[in-house]
């Protein structure tokens, strides 16, 4: 067996240009390339290494680290978690950037490679810049951090250390139980020594995602249950289209007659006309999907990780309503004690072959609810329905777009408004970050969407819903998108602040208070933002419209533009939100207060708690 000398960063970088997966038949490179910043800690090294596989792993140029792990988890859920980019970022701050995005990864169960500068493992040169110093523990340091919001964390100590680590976190990153971040720590010394490697480290490899079938024992106990329901549920999770089972859902719901309900990872696994899809579940809901699970007897909960918003803080159901989990984790299938169905959500659903048909007065009472619920968004989405709002511009874009273009969209008011309002057009077009309702994910979500969508689906747009907080907590990957030819169209819908969590403080029988820029109480004058002129200065084209009414020609000509357009438009702060469709939430409010509002609003709010499940 030959060996080749290289340094621990060329061996890196030369493994993962090697490593492909099979999709549909055609190879690709398993890892799709990387989003990089470089510094002293990565520059030098691994930058050197990467310049010699530009080709095969591109490397895009970040403007924030943070911004680059969110690129990297929109890639990889656009990908249905089959492939995943790199994050590089040097020692100290640029690492603990990707923090925020390695616990959102972490959160969604989606795949991120972080190659991380760290501290010199002589110690010769300490403290140098940059270093945390623990006094009692000079192993201690930044990258430690990570550990809390990776699935695979190392830290490189020596050359050869990388043969059994690198496969260690792909296989991870690839697993579908396991899925997640992983954090390669790489001390900048160790960076560039070598190792005489074998050869065969670097052999070209296919991977291919495991399918785990289920234990029929499991089966055979999940279908004698559901064979004793009168009215049966399924709430279809993000799971269901990273295992590619949206057509086994699909024909599991047609010959059962049972409805179908939506997580927030779950939406567009089915289209909204078919007629067995009973909208988006919870606190960001429908009045049809939370009718149906407030009655369900059994529920087949298949690929989530029932979230609060998804069960309304385990309101939702009845006390008695029993919960089959059909899951590929074993953690996410056995929740409230569920009766476990661990495997494959598409061999599972295969494998659940039954002569069982839902009552049919319990599947007309689905559809109508659902009936009602279509005429509440026509009427909420409609142009002209009070004042301007979130409602009516995603009715719009919904209205105007092609049923193939992907939408994203993240923290604040529009997960809920997109959720509840958006008519899903063709299967896995709607990614709404809400599994860490991370703030920032909009625009360098929609940038590393669009990578991914260029490979998979190039003729078709990424959309791109964001508030105006979301726009300034971070905005520079609209350069970013430009910089690289990845076209997004980028509406910004300016409420005046942080709104939705405005409306949450007035609903607690709070007074407005440092959410909207209104209500800031430090601040000595009020400043408008000009989000077309700062989108125009970093190289997209935009524009301002007045009012929903002009959005239509204004989407139409963001279609017909070559590069990224941004569309800005006022919605207002407190009139316009869905109203309907909420399940009940848990939030801390006062038990001891002077105000009689807040008072109020805390024995209103715990008078829905006898409907919380305690667990079982």
């Amino acid at each position: 067996m030959g060996h080749i000398t290289l340094t621990t960063a060329q061996a890196i970088v030369r493994y993962l240009a090697n490593q492909y997966i099979e999709i549909d038949g055609v190879e690709h490179r398993v890892c799709g390339g990387g989003f990089g910043i470089f510094g002293h800690g990565n520059v030098t090294c691994l930058g050197e290494a990467l310049y010699e596989h530009r080709e095969d792993l591109p490397l895009y140029r970040g403007q924030n680290e943070q911004g680059m792990g969110f690129a990297a988890a929109a890639y990889g859920k656009a990908w249905l978690r089959r492939r995943f980019m790199f994050c590089t970022a040097s020692a100290g701050p640029g690492t603990a950037n990707l923090l925020t995005s390695a616990a959102l990864a972490h959160a969604n169960r989606l795949p991120m490679l972080m190659l991380c500068g760290d501290a010199f493992l002589t110690r010769l040169p300490d403290p140098v810049l940059q270093q945390l110093e623990h006094f009692g523990n000079p192993t201690f340091g930044v990258n430690d951090a990570f550990k809390a919001v990776s699935r695979f964390w190392d830290r490189i100590t020596h050359p050869a250390q990388i043969i059994q680590s690198l496969p260690a976190a792909l296989n991870t990153m690839l697993d579908p139980a396991d899925c997640g971040p992983a954090f390669i720590g790489l001390p900048q010394d160790v960076q560039g020594w070598t190792y005489d490697y074998p050869e065969s480290f670097f052999a070209k490899r296919v991977h291919r995602i495991r399918r785990q079938a289920p234990d029929m024992e499991e089966v055979v106990d999940a279908i004698a249950l559901l064979k004793t329901a009168k009215r049966p549920m399924i709430i279809a999770g993000g799971g269901v289209q990273y295992s590619g089972a949206v057509a086994e859902l699909t024909a599991f719901a047609d010959q059962t007659g049972i409805p179908v309900v939506e997580t927030i990872a779950g939406r567009a696994n089915m289209v909204h006309d078919h007629p067995l899809n009973c909208g988006p579940i919870g606190v960001t809901g429908s009045d049809s999907a939370n009718a149906v699970a407030e009655k369900a007897d059994v529920i087949l909960a298949i690929g989530t990780r029932l979230q609060d918003f998804t069960t309304g803080s385990w309101t939702a159901f009845a006390h008695d309503a029993q919960i089959i989990g059909i899951n590929v984790g074993r953690h996410d299938a056995a929740k409230h004690m569920s009766m476990t169905v661990v495997g494959d959500a598409a061999i599972c659903l295969a494998s659940m072959d039954t002569d069982y048909e839902a009552p049919a007065e319990w599947t007309a009472f689905a559809k109508a609810e659902r009936a009602k619920w279509d005429d509440y968004v026509a009427e909420n989405t409609r142009v002209g329905n009070g004042p301007a709002s979130y409602a009516q511009a995603i009715g719009e874009v919904n209205r105007l777009c092609d049923p193939r273009d992907r939408v994203v969209a993240a923290a604040g008011g529009l997960p809920a408004e997109v959720t509840a309002n958006w008519k899903t057009l063709d299967i896995g077009t709607v990614d709404v970050e809400f599994g860490f309702s991370c703030m920032g994910y909009e625009i360098a979500g929609g940038w590393g969407a669009r990578i991914a969508q260029k490979q998979i689906d190039p003729d078709q747009d990424t959309i791109v819903f964001t508030g105006d907080g979301s726009y300034l907590l971070m905005n520079s990957d609209l350069y970013s998108s430009v910089l690289t030819d990845m076209k997004m169209i980028v509406l910004v819908l300016d409420n005046g602040g942080f709104a939705v969590i405005n409306k949450l403080q007035n609903n607690t029988g709070n007074e407005s208070f440092n959410n909207l820029i209104a209500d800031t109480p430090t601040a000595t004058t009020q400043v408008g933002v000009d989000f077309e002129a700062h989108a125009r200065a970093m190289g997209c084209e935009a524009e301002t419209v007045s009012s929903p009414a002009e959005l239509e020609a204004a989407f139409k000509r963001a279609k017909a533009a070559d590069r990224t357009y941004v569309i800005s438009m006022k919605v207002d702060a407190y009139e316009g939100w869905t109203t309907e469709g909420h399940a009940w939430w848990e939030v801390g409010t006062p038990h001891v207060t002077t105000s009689d509002k807040v008072r109020a609003a805390h024995e209103d709010w715990e008078s829905s708690r006898p409907k919380q499940r305690k667990g079982v």
